[in-house]
């Protein structure tokens, strides 16, 4: 093998679940999509990417992916069904993805039982609170009116996702602290966001109205979770790089680890 070849052998490799998109009638049956860059940053701070199908009818299947992983990224994109919370749905709760919710719920406690690296942004950190027996807040505008602005989509007419809107505030000793500093400046593209924490989780960064923004696991595992879209912003802001690269990084320990178990076995 060749010492490229070689190179990419070595890569950790990361899973992500899709998300469904439904039949267009006349253009597309139903089909499983995500965004490009988070596929394309992954790649670029050295994993492979793996794009994840939603097999909620065939856990066998899915079971043998995640077995090949390394590590666990959750993308942005619909807001979580709110009964999978134990809520009712509210007035201001956009569409969302029963099948993706119960794909990620799988994999994350499969990640925390094996102690994968995982990392999880906008609806990304919020999925692994709600994993972990976490809430939501349905809507940030009308439940806290008091907040900051939060959803600056494209349909509003803010086009450019990596558009810098508030701070985001650290707390002392945390990864991201370690990673970012005291604090930094963010885009936004939520109107959801983490009301009450899972277990075995802690906040670790913040909004200027208090919004949790970040959220890291206590047990050890690399289990983090912010609430912008760091992907959007990696070309102007060196620290948004090593999020990507601190992940990635546990990730190839973990694949290390592993096959150093292998091989004493």
């Amino acid at each position: 093998m060749s010492e490229a070849g070689q190179e990419i052998e070595n890569r950790p490799i990361i899973g992500m679940a899709t998300q469904t998109l439904q039949p267009i009638p006349g253009q597309a049956p139903l089909s499983y999509v995500m965004g490009q860059q988070y596929v394309r940053v992954l790649s670029a701070t050295g994993a492979i990417p793996w794009i994840i199908p939603l097999l909620t009818d065939d856990e066998p299947t899915l079971r043998v992916i995640f077995d090949r992983l390394d590590g666990l990224f959750l993308a942005g994109g619909v807001d979580v069904e709110p009964t999978s919370y134990g809520e009712a749905r509210g007035d201001w709760c956009g569409p969302s993805d029963p099948a993706r919710d119960s794909v990620e719920r799988t994999l994350l406690h499969w990640a925390a039982a094996a102690k994968k690296p995982v990392l999880g942004v906008c609806r990304g950190v919020q999925m692994i609170n709600v994993a972990f027996g976490g809430t939501l807040i349905q809507d940030i505008a009308h439940e806290r009116p008091n907040a900051v602005k939060h959803d600056y989509f494209p349909q509003q007419g803010y086009t450019d996702r990596a558009m810098l809107v508030h701070t985001v505030q650290m707390a002392p000793g945390s990864k991201l602290q370690e990673l970012l500093g005291d604090s930094v400046t963010v885009n936004s593209l939520h109107h959801q966001g983490i009301q009450r924490l899972g277990k075995g989780l802690e906040a670790t960064a913040a909004a200027p109205d208090g919004v949790i923004e970040g959220i890291e696991g206590k047990n050890g595992q690399f289990l983090v979770g912010v609430q912008w879209h760091p992907e959007e912003m990696v070309d102007s802001d060196e620290s948004m790089k090593r999020v990507f690269e601190a992940f990635v990084m546990a990730a190839s320990d973990f694949q290390q680890s592993r096959r150093s178990s292998l091989h004493r076995a």
